[in-house]
């Protein structure tokens, strides 16, 4: 069953003020080495919890050390202002935004990139004792079709449907694409425990957190009989149930955040969705101390 993204929705741009790029050659000036770069990024931001829980996956706290960052900015830009000295550092009279997530390099004291999914895959680059590889030679396409698919066919899918400035048929058009999507990935999952090649992947750390940003944050603003259409989906809420008692995704959730960082810029009105959680984030995450295999995991 292949997978491709939704074509009823505009593509999603990652609008970002550094792409710098990790290379394998030493020439490219950003090579990947160990004790050179650092992470900083929130948890209750999805691109932040993307890239922790590949960080993690990779086993790179030791080459790579991350910097936690407040769940809500604390500048009225959205800025963290402990990031803005490595954002004047890097362009000249900078004066925009200082947001998270970012991949500094402590050799120049300068940013290498701001853009999320380029530094989940150049973290595929540092050497490392262990771990597997995030994107599998020979399921790129697979992994990025996904990636894609999460953005438009989920997220932003979710986000247009509950909107309070969208008309309803607008809303109602992306509340089909949403339900078409997770559909799709329900049968998807009937069939196979992971997206991609068996085993975990950057495929799997898109979806999971684009399911935690639908239950957490974008339900609030559907409507009841969408959000039980959606819980109906057993075999996708199963598989976002099984990862939470990994460590390397339950390790990293920050409901509290999350819930913050929503409240302090959602511009929506509250549904009746709002009152039908679909799992219990924290007791499943909770299962990783008790000795529970994700493969065990109901």
């Amino acid at each position: 069953m292949p997978i491709t993204a939704p074509t009823a929705l505009p593509t999603v741009r990652h609008s970002s003020a550094f792409r710098g790029r990790l290379g394998q050659d030493p020439h490219s000036g950003h090579y990947a080495v160990p004790h050179r770069y650092r992470l900083h990024l929130s948890t209750a931001d999805p691109d932040g919890l993307r890239l922790a829980i590949g960080h993690s996956l990779l086993g790179l706290d030791a080459s790579c050390p991350v910097t936690l960052l407040p769940a809500v900015p604390d500048a009225p830009d959205g800025s963290h202002t402990a990031l803005r000295p490595l954002y004047e550092a890097s362009a000249h009279r900078y004066s925009g935004p200082a947001p998270a997530p970012v991949l500094s390099d402590a050799w120049s004291g300068r940013i290498v990139s701001t853009h999320a999914p380029d530094i989940l895959r150049d973290l595929d680059l540092f050497p490392r004792a262990g771990g597997d590889p995030l994107r599998p030679c020979g399921w790129e396409s697979t992994v990025d079709a996904v990636e894609r698919l999460c953005a438009e066919g989920i997220e932003q899918a979710a986000q247009r449907a509950g909107r309070a400035d969208e008309d309803p048929a607008g809303r109602a058009a992306a509340l089909e694409v949403l339900l078409d999507t997770l559909s799709r990935l329900e049968r998807w999952l009937t069939e196979e425990e992971y997206l991609a090649g068996g085993r975990l992947t950057a495929a799997d750390i898109d979806l999971w957190v684009s399911l935690v940003q639908l239950d957490t944050v974008h339900r609030c603003h559907l409507d009841a009989s969408a959000v039980h259409r959606i819980t109906g989906l057993t075999a996708l809420w199963s598989y976002a149930r099984r990862l939470a008692a990994h460590p390397a995704f339950g390790t990293h959730l920050d409901l509290d955040g999350i819930a913050r960082r929503h409240h302090g810029h959602c511009q929506g009105l509250e549904a009746a969705g709002a009152a039908v959680q679909i799992l219990d984030w924290a007791a499943h995450a909770d299962r990783r101390n008790e000795g529970v295999s994700p493969r065990d995991t109901p």
